[in-house]
């Protein structure tokens, strides 16, 4: 069983999550909506077992489990604010690269997202929910961006850590490139983009890069990509939000394939 110290670590520290295999979820929707196999450890205050009683009966029997824990001692392993008062040891997902095994072939029109050196946990993770809403079939991630299993970005995506395969690439680059190889078309949104987000076909096999935050995509990445794309804007609003911008991105993909089918 992890002690307190042990716990405290993985929230605070990437490497240690990185060499357990391991990250903590608070909140009572990411316990629920956690694969069950996933478990190691659940901690509950006293106050939250006597109310959420039906809980108890959710966690496997092989599963260490404490429920006595007093709501001081409880916030002080907490991230947030105002903790509900249930916290979540989990194992990482493992999640294969279609595009280096060759599954990404077999999809028919599959929707990537690619994160170049992305840093706001926010975005990271409101990116996975509105990505699995708009049915993006894989999300990567530079070796340089925020970590996924942070706290959070945990908790910004509402549980879609769990069902959106996520994989981490030393080379934006050579995805891209790998994607290509696969016939799929890799659009940039760049402040220099010369075709408006609506002019691409993205009923096909399609990928979208979102940049770092403040410095946007490489120039090397973009020399890569099909196309440099950009979401048109009035006023004088130069860029839109990472998440915003990936959103909107998705869900003109999500619309276009819709209207393919109908």
């Amino acid at each position: 069983m992890l002690s307190f110290k042990d716990i405290t670590h993985l929230m605070r520290n990437k490497k240690a999550r990185d060499e357990q295999g391991l990250f903590v979820a608070e909140g009572k929707k990411l316990f629920l909506e956690a694969p069950r196999g996933s478990l190691v450890q659940v901690l509950m205050t006293r106050e939250f077992a006597w109310a959420h009683p039906d809980l108890l009966e959710q966690i496997p029997g092989d599963v260490p489990f404490l429920d006595g824990i007093d709501e001081s001692r409880f916030a002080s392993l907490s991230d947030t604010r105002s903790p509900q008062g249930i916290l979540t040891v989990m194992r990482k997902q493992t999640w294969t690269d279609p595009i280096r095994d060759g599954s990404a072939s077999d999809e028919e029109a599959p929707l990537y997202c690619i994160l170049e050196n992305l840093q706001d946990p926010g975005n990271a993770g409101t990116i996975l929910r509105t990505g699995e809403a708009a049915g993006v079939s894989a999300v990567y991630l530079t070796e340089g961006s925020v970590d996924l299993y942070s706290p959070k970005v945990i908790r910004s995506t509402m549980g879609s850590i769990f069902r959106v395969p996520h994989i981490v690439v030393p080379s934006a680059k050579e995805t891209v490139r790998g994607m290509k190889g696969l016939s799929v078309s890799v659009y940039a949104a760049h402040l220099k983009g010369n075709v408006p987000y609506t002019d691409c076909d993205l009923k096909g096999g399609s990928a979208f890069v979102i940049g770092n935050e403040s410095r946007g995509i490489t120039d090397e990445l973009a020399r890569e990509c099909s196309g440099l794309i950009r979401i048109p804007m009035l006023g004088h609003v130069e860029s839109l939000n990472a998440a915003m911008a990936a959103g909107i991105l998705f869900y003109e993909a999500a619309r276009q394939r819709r209207n393919r089918e109908d």
